[in-house]
């Protein structure tokens, strides 16, 4: 049984606990980020400021603005205080590895989630459905390139390591619109 823990505790795979907080706060402010952009627009969908097409009358509407609202609100809220990593770490082969395995297993396991939690009642729980599903995709394809990308060009734009958190948030938001 000794043998058996040495040999476990020497096996060194390398995915360290930062990359999983960096890839996971990156996930989390992707999808908090579109669902109170979705917020907003119930909002204005309520108050007549755009032609209604998702809701049916304006109480509606008013109710599913606020529940998305604070619920996108905790949801940019998780990163900033319980995870606290905003630095991308992609500077060896080892990190784009985990990385890459860590993007894929969050969009894998939250559009599972999501698919199964989420009934088909109302447009609007339908509409939730495809922001997870955009989401999702966005690290299934996306997201693993531009993390390719940035790490192929580390050495060659030096604004790549400083600006690399914000550039794929965004990235991520933007592919995800484009699978919306």
């Amino acid at each position: 049984m000794n043998y058996e823990s040495k040999k476990i505790s020497k096996l060194n795979l390398g995915f360290e606990l930062k990359n999983f907080y960096s890839m996971l706060g990156l996930y989390i402010f992707s999808l908090g980020s579109l669902l109170s952009g979705f917020s907003i627009y119930l909002l204005l969908e309520s108050t007549g400021r755009v032609d209604s097409k998702i809701i049916a009358w304006n109480g509606q509407g008013l109710f599913w603005f606020l529940i998305l609202f604070l619920g996108s609100i905790f949801l940019l809220f998780i990163p900033i205080e319980f995870l606290n990593t905003f630095k991308l770490y992609n500077s060896n082969f080892r990190d784009l590895v985990s990385n890459i395995l860590y993007v894929i297993l969050f969009s894998l396991s939250s559009l599972i989630l999501f698919q199964i939690i989420l009934s088909s009642d109302t447009q609007i729980v339908n509409d939730i459905k495809a922001i997870t599903r955009a989401v999702s995709f966005s690290g299934f394809i996306a997201i693993p390139l531009i993390l390719f990308l940035q790490h192929s060009l580390r050495n060659k734009l030096p604004l790549t390591d400083k600006s690399s958190y914000g550039a794929i948030l965004f990235f991520w938001i933007t592919s995800s619109q484009i699978f919306l």
